[in-house]
Order: structure tokens, then C-alpha cells, then sequence
């Protein structure tokens, strides 16, 4: 059974910095790829990040130049640094992992919350 525990989210000011991380356990192929996604208030869910385990990142516009993306393979573990956070970064952001093994599974976290507020 594979999980994800996140860890990090809370209160920040505009412009400010937060570092979210991800754990990742269980029975996990080597083929993956990790990744935030993130839902505000009345909002869909959105991909902001993701990482192969190879290293390739990709975001969201609204994101690039803030936010990075990073892991540690030997851990499957990920984390989101997010810098200069704006009022409208307020959401719940989960972990993501989809890994293949004889097809491809994906797992959630449970999510944390992040809110920016003066």
C-alpha cells in the first residue's frame, strides 16, 4: 500500500517563503514522477509541479520563477520550495505520485493547507 504524507503548509504574508515536503512509502516502481497539485477556494484542482525521478521538472505558468520543485530518489521523497507567495497561492495542496508498474497507478495525499494573508 503505498502513502504520501505531507508536511509544511500553514500561514505566510505576502511575499514570503514556505517549503512543503511529500514522503512517499510503500511499494514504489523507479518509474514515477511526483508532483503538487493545488485547489483554492472554489477552484478546481491545478498541477503546479511535477519532477521525474530522472530530475525534469515542469509548472504551472503562474508558479515559474517562485516555486521549485526537488527530490530525493532514494527517500521518494519531494519537496516545493515557494517563494514570494501571493495572495491568490492560497489553496490546499496535495502530493501526486504516479508510478508504473504493470500500468500506471496514481496515489493523493491527504493535503495540506497553505493560506497568504496579510
Amino acid at each position: 500500500q503505498v502513502q504520501l504524507m505531507e508536511s509544511g503548509g500553514g500561514l505566510v504574508q505576502p511575499g514570503g517563503s514556505l517549503r512543503l515536503s511529500c514522503a512517499a512509502s510503500g511499494q514504489i516502481s523507479s518509474i514515477n514522477i511526483m508532483g503538487w497539485y493545488r485547489q483554492g477556494p472554489g477552484k478546481q484542482r491545478e498541477l503546479v509541479a511535477r519532477i521525474t525521478f530522472g530530475g525534469s521538472t515542469s509548472y504551472a505558468d503562474s508558479v515559474k520563477g517562485r516555486f521549485t520543485i526537488s527530490r530525493e530518489n532514494a527517500k521518494t521523497t519531494t519537496y516545493l520550495q515557494m517563494s514570494s507567495l501571493k495572495l491568490e497561492d492560497t489553496a490546499v495542496y496535495y502530493c501526486h505520485l504516479r508510478t508504473y508498474g504493470s500500468g500506471w497507478l496514481e496515489y493523493w495525499g491527504q493535503g495540506t493547507q497553505v493560506t497568504v494573508s496579510s
